[in-house]
């Protein structure tokens, strides 16, 4: 099996005195594609939480590209090779299209992305490339998000509930991209409640509950019926 470029191994987090994941296993190797999923409130954002040190490790290991975390910190996984595209976008006011991109880049490692391979993706951001960013529709300010993780030329993307609130032909537009991306070698761990969307661009998935894991599978093996059992409230 290929490296493994994040691995929860009974990782317990909380934030204050709130226990919230509960001897969490999870890992993503090299060019994969994994599905987190699982009803709102289950912990999904808080690994996210975690790997960045936003939500307090106490127990367990956290490993970034093969080396371990004693104590996660916002800039250490990007160092690694592994961005967030967080939930609700985040795109910075004030700044253009363009500036949010160079963001991006400020850990620049080796790769093909660049600000011309980006508007190549996404034409529509080349268009608006000095607009203000939060002047953009849902659906694009989604794709500047993906653009801007893009930019550090990461191993791995954690795709925060991507499609929150988005058309379907938006949704549409996004699961080809994600394809895209991961066709040049990124790998993928998309959080994400529409199960459609988990069968068109994942290969594998872990479903959690109450802040652990409750199974694990192919995607492909499963029926849409299946994967939405685990998300169903």
């Amino acid at each position: 099996m290929s490296q493994a470029l994040l691995e929860l191994e009974r990782v317990n987090a909380f934030y204050g005195s709130a226990h919230i994941l509960h001897d969490m296993d999870l890992s993503v190797a090299a060019g994969e594609k994994v599905a987190l999923i699982g009803r709102n409130g289950v912990g999904k954002t808080t690994v996210v939480n975690t790997v960045l040190g936003l939500a307090t490790l106490k127990r367990g290991t956290v490993r970034l590209g093969g080396q371990g975390v004693g104590r996660p910190r916002p800039y250490i996984a990007p160092n690694r090779g592994v961005v967030v595209v967080p939930q609700g976008r985040r795109i910075v006011a004030n700044l253009t299209v363009e500036e949010n991109l160079l963001l991006g880049a400020a850990v620049r490692r080796p790769g093909p992305w660049s600000v011309p391979a980006v508007y190549k993706l996404f034409p529509i951001l080349a268009e608006r490339a000095h607009t203000p960013g939060t002047a953009l529709s849902g659906g694009q300010q989604q794709m500047l998000a993906v653009g801007r993780a893009l930019m550090s030329n990461p191993s791995l993307i954690l795709l925060d509930e991507p499609t929150e609130g988005l058309a379907p032909v938006i949704v549409d537009q996004l699961a080809d991209i994600f394809n895209q991306v991961a066709a040049q070698g990124t790998a993928l761990l998309l959080i994400e409640q529409n199960m459609s969307l988990v069968m068109r661009v994942t290969e594998r998935y872990v479903a959690m509950a109450k802040g652990s894991v409750v199974a694990r599978g192919r995607v492909g093996h499963e029926s849409l019926d299946e994967l939405h059992r685990h998300v169903m409230v």
